[in-house]
């Protein structure tokens, strides 16, 4: 019996060292062997959005998700996912991870993992150009009009000044595109986005930019809880990304301008 159960402990030990060595491989740490499928909202520019053809993905999200599949020798899917179902996704294995200008939030951790931050991001207070009252801080959109995409950290931002006690009509909107259109209709006063999606916005002559927050939340790589592996490998792309110049090339082809220090 002893010899039995050595020979089983032997062979347990020698399974166990094989699977200590195996080099992890593209397949492993991936849905799908050689691909990075990257869910993501596309309809949040600059972050996520179609070209004029309606068809070919654009975006800071969208290179992102291009250089970090290179990095890890992988071609790379992106998957169009409505937001509110975007983390329901990653956890039944729709796709790999989620690019989609996703705040790393305590309470989004708990689900499931993120990369190192690749940029940080502050709330913002756009209104019409030719607008009489122009918010100077978040207080004075007391009884405006305040649209914003719902179900995100501006969605969170404007809850957190109603329940200081801020009066404001809200106007809740699936996209961000359709609160910046709603403004641009005039039927709302102003709308609440991340500055970072302003950017995208700041040479259109119909908005001015009349608040910025400083920069108090961040952006990384959401991926399925447990799979450390595509966590490594991803977080090592973005270092090498930062310390080769990649990234600061991506936020300048991107937004015009080098953002590495909204996270430093």
């Amino acid at each position: 019996m002893k010899k039995v159960m050595g020979v089983i402990v032997a062979v347990a030990m020698i399974a166990s060292l094989v699977g200590c060595s195996k080099k992890v491989e593209a397949g492993d740490f991936t849905i799908e062997k050689g691909l990075l499928k990257v869910g993501m909202e596309i309809g949040y520019p600059p972050f996520e959005y179609y070209d004029t053809d309606g068809k070919t993905p654009q975006g800071f999200d969208i290179e992102l998700g291009k250089a970090v599949a290179e990095k890890l020798g992988l071609k790379v899917e992106f998957v169009d996912t409505a937001w509110d179902g975007i983390f329901a996704g990653l956890e039944t294995k729709k796709y790999d991870c989620v690019m989609s200008a996703a705040t790393i939030t305590p309470e989004r951790l708990q689900s499931m993992e993120f990369s190192t931050p690749y940029v940080g991001n502050g709330q913002a207070i756009v209104v019409k150009a030719d607008a009489a009252v122009k918010p100077a801080n978040p207080a004075e959109l007391a009884g405006k009009v305040v649209a914003y995409q719902a179900e995100t950290t501006s969605d969170i931002f404007m809850t957190k000044q109603a329940e200081k006690g801020l009066k404001f009509t809200p106007a809740e909107f699936d996209k961000v595109i359709n609160a910046y259109d709603e403004l641009r209709l005039g039927r709302c006063d102003a709308v609440v986005s991340d500055a970072l999606v302003y950017m995208d916005y700041r040479n259109d002559p119909a908005f001015k930019l009349a608040w910025t927050g400083s920069a108090d939340e961040f952006f990384g790589v959401a991926i399925r809880k447990g799979n450390t592996a595509l966590l490594e490998k991803v977080n090592a792309a973005i270092k090498e990304m930062f310390a080769d110049g990649t990234m600061k090339a991506l936020y300048q082809k991107v937004f015009g301008v080098d953002l590495s220090n909204t996270i430093q």
